[in-house]
C-alpha cells in the first residue's frame, strides 16, 4: 500500500475544489440517484455521440424540463454528461455509473440502507452504538434485523453483501479444498451462499452453518431448493453470547468476511472460543477485505467508506481492519497463520490459521 504515503500532488484551486464537492457531496448522491431512477442515463446512453436534447428527454420522461434540467445542470459538473452544442452526451463516469455492477451495488446500498441513518453519524461516534439504525426501527444491531428490513433494504443489504463474497469464491474454493475438509463449520453463515458453493465443489463435504435462527431459516430453504439438505446441517446460536458453546471437533472452521463485524474485543472473544473449539489438527480459515491490503486507492476508498456503515447502521463498533490489527488477536487468542494470500476476488485475503502447539 504505496498510495496513502504521500500528499496529494493538487494546486491550491483545485484542492479547494475538492472541498466543495465533499461540501455537496450529499446533493451529487441524491441526483446520481434520480438520473438512474427516472432513466435519464440510460435515455442518453441509448442516443450515442449524437445525444439528447432536454426537450426531447421530455417527450419521453416523466419528469419535465424543469426537473430535467436540474438534474443534467448538476450532472454537467459532476463529469456524468457532456454538451455537444443542445445535446447530452454520456460521459464515462456516467457510463460506468450505469453499467458498472459495483457502482450500482455501492449506490443502491448507501441509498437503501445507510443515507438516512448516516445523519446520525455524529451520534453513533459518541455513543458507541448504530444511532443511524433507529430509522428501520429499535434494534441494538442490524443483524437480527435483517428479516424484517423494509424490502428494498433488505434486497440491497444482501446484494452488498454476496456481491464482494461472490467474486472471491471461485478463487478461494481451490485453495480451501486444497486441505481436503470433510466437515466445515460456517460460522456466521448467514443465508447459506458459502456453504452451498462447498456442497457444489465437493460432494461428500458436510457443512454446519452457526448463526442467528432467522439467517439459518433462510439457509435450509436454500439448500433444500439446491438438493443439499442431507450436508447442510444448522446450529442456532448468538455468537456473542459467551456462554453459547461452539460447534466442536471439526477439521475445518470458517469466517467470511465475518470478524469485521465486531468489536476488536467480540473478535478476540469469537476467536478464543473457536480455538476452544478447534483439536489441534483442525484449520480456520479467515476471508477479509484489509484496507491496507488493498491494490489501488480506488478499492481502500470504498473498503474504508464500509466502515461507517457499521459505525452508524451496523453495530457502532466495527470496522474494515488493518491487517496487524487482526494478527495481534489471532496471537492473543492462541492462533496463528500458516497461510496468507492477497489480492483474491475484489482485494480479498484468504488467511489459513492453525493452533499454537
Amino acid at each position: 500500500m504505496s498510495f496513502y504515503q504521500n500528499p496529494k500532488e493538487l494546486s491550491a484551486f483545485d484542492a479547494k475544489f475538492e472541498a466543495q464537492k465533499i461540501a455537496f457531496g450529499p446533493v451529487s448522491f441524491q441526483v446520481a440517484h434520480c438520473l438512474l431512477k427516472f432513466e435519464v442515463l440510460a435515455t442518453i446512453d441509448k442516443a450515442g455521440d449524437q445525444g439528447v436534447t432536454l426537450a426531447q428527454l421530455a417527450q419521453t420522461n416523466m419528469l419535465d424540463e424543469y426537473a430535467l434540467g436540474v438534474l443534467l445542470d448538476m450532472g454537467l459538473s459532476m463529469g456524468l454528461v457532456w454538451l455537444n452544442e443542445d445535446a447530452y452526451v454520456l460521459d464515462k463516469t456516467g457510463y460506468f455509473l450505469l453499467h458498472d455492477d459495483m457502482a450500482a451495488i455501492n449506490l443502491n446500498f448507501m441509498q437503501d440502507v445507510c443515507y438516512q441513518g448516516l445523519f446520525k453519524l455524529d451520534k453513533a461516534l459518541l455513543d458507541g452504538r448504530p444511532a443511524g439504525l433507529s430509522v428501520f426501527g429499535d434494534w441494538q444491531t442490524i443483524y437480527p434485523a435483517l428479516k424484517d428490513l423494509p424490502q428494498d433494504a433488505k434486497e440491497s443489504w444482501f446484494a452488498f453483501d454476496h456481491y464482494y463474497s461472490d467474486h472471491a469464491f471461485p478463487q478461494i474454493l481451490p485453495l480451501v479444498f486444497t486441505h481436503s475438509p470433510k466437515h466445515l463449520v460456517d460460522i456466521g453463515g448467514n443465508t447459506g451462499k458459502w456453504a452451498l458453493s462447498c456442497c457444489e465443489f465437493d460432494p461428500k463435504v458436510e457443512v454446519t452453518l452457526m448463526d442467528f435462527p432467522g439467517q439459518l431459516a433462510v439457509a435450509k430453504e436454500n439448500a433444500a431448493k439446491r438438493g443439499f439438505s442431507d450436508r447442510v446441517h444448522t446450529f442456532a446460536t448468538d455468537l456473542l453470547d459467551e456462554s453459547r458453546p461452539f460447534v466442536e471437533g471439526a477439521d475445518t472452521y470458517w469466517m467470511s468476511q465475518f470478524l469485521d463485524c465486531f468489536s476488536k474485543a467480540q473478535i478476540l472473544s469469537i476467536l478464543q472460543r473457536t480455538a476452544k473449539a478447534m483439536t489441534a489438527n483442525s484449520q480456520l480459515f479467515i476471508v477479509e477485505t484489509f484496507w491496507d491490503r488493498q491494490p489501488s486507492a480506488a478499492s481502500a476508498y470504498c473498503v474504508n467508506a464500509t466502515s461507517l456503515y457499521f459505525t452508524a447502521m451496523a453495530n457502532g463498533n466495527s470496522r474494515m481492519y488493518h491487517s496487524k490489527d487482526l494478527m495481534a488477536l489471532l496471537h492473543q487468542a492462541g492462533l496463528y497463520v500458516d497461510e496468507d494470500t492477497d489480492n483474491l476476488g475484489l482485494g480479498h485475503t484468504l488467511l489459513r490459521c492453525r493452533r499454537k502447539p
